[in-house]
């Protein structure tokens, strides 16, 4: 791994030299070629880390990619995050992006706790392979998709994979609002302050109680 290179190195929360973050990389990096091994880490991170927006952390802890990877779920920053961290240890060079978007799909908890339909700091990940950046959205897990109705993202390492603007139904899925920029390192600081402003309830109650996000989609998605 290349220390001079902001994008390969390990950070404290892009934490690609934890021993189960390189673990994770070594298993699922598979393929002739650095876009094939980036396929296949997005496919192992969008499907293995469950989605999950209820159960929020927004600790220096909390919010490492080897943390995300134990508990086996996180919203879409954190698994921005995992993507980023196993790809540097993959030796790919990854960064992080972000965007506002506004959610048409979201769950009636999900509504009433932020108070609006816009979600700041949609986190993706930037992946450098042949060339250039491309960006992955590694959030939605396929079960999830299923149950939402939703068409699951696919990277090719080719194009750029953001979420689609329409669902299965042809029902208004994401819509972009806002671009953020992109980021070496996760810009916590900035997150938690945004949220502070304009996700007060949310914040408070991230973690608690033992709501199904998932289950929510789904019973809401049949009415």
């Amino acid at each position: 791994m290349n220390a001079h290179n902001p994008h390969l190195t390990a950070t404290a929360c892009i934490d690609s030299a934890h021993p189960a973050v390189m673990a994770f990389a070594r298993t699922h990096a598979q393929g002739g070629s650095d876009r094939e091994r980036a396929v296949a880490l997005y496919q192992a991170v969008r499907d293995g880390l469950r989605y999950d927006p209820y159960r929020i952390d927004l600790s220096d802890h909390g919010m490492t990619a080897s943390t995300a990877l134990a508990q086996g779920f996180g919203w879409c920053v954190p698994k921005a995050v995992v993507l980023a961290a196993v790809a540097r240890a993959a030796g790919i060079p990854a960064r992080l992006g972000f965007a506002d978007v506004r959610n048409h799909l979201s769950t009636e908890r999900l509504r009433q706790t932020m108070k609006t339909d816009v979600f700041a700091w949609h986190g993706y990940t930037e992946l450098w392979l042949d060339g250039g950046w491309r960006k992955a959205t590694p959030a939605f897990n396929i079960e999830l998709c299923e149950k939402f109705g939703l068409l699951p993202l696919e990277f090719n390492g080719v194009d750029d994979s953001l979420y689609h603007p329409f669902d299965r139904a042809g029902q208004r899925h994401m819509e972009y609002v806002a671009e953020r920029g992109c980021f070496d390192d996760l810009p916590l600081a900035q997150i938690r302050a945004t949220f502070a402003e304009i996700y007060p309830q949310w914040t408070r109650g991230a973690g608690s109680g033992s709501a199904d996000f998932a289950a929510d989609a789904e019973r809401e998605n049949r009415r």
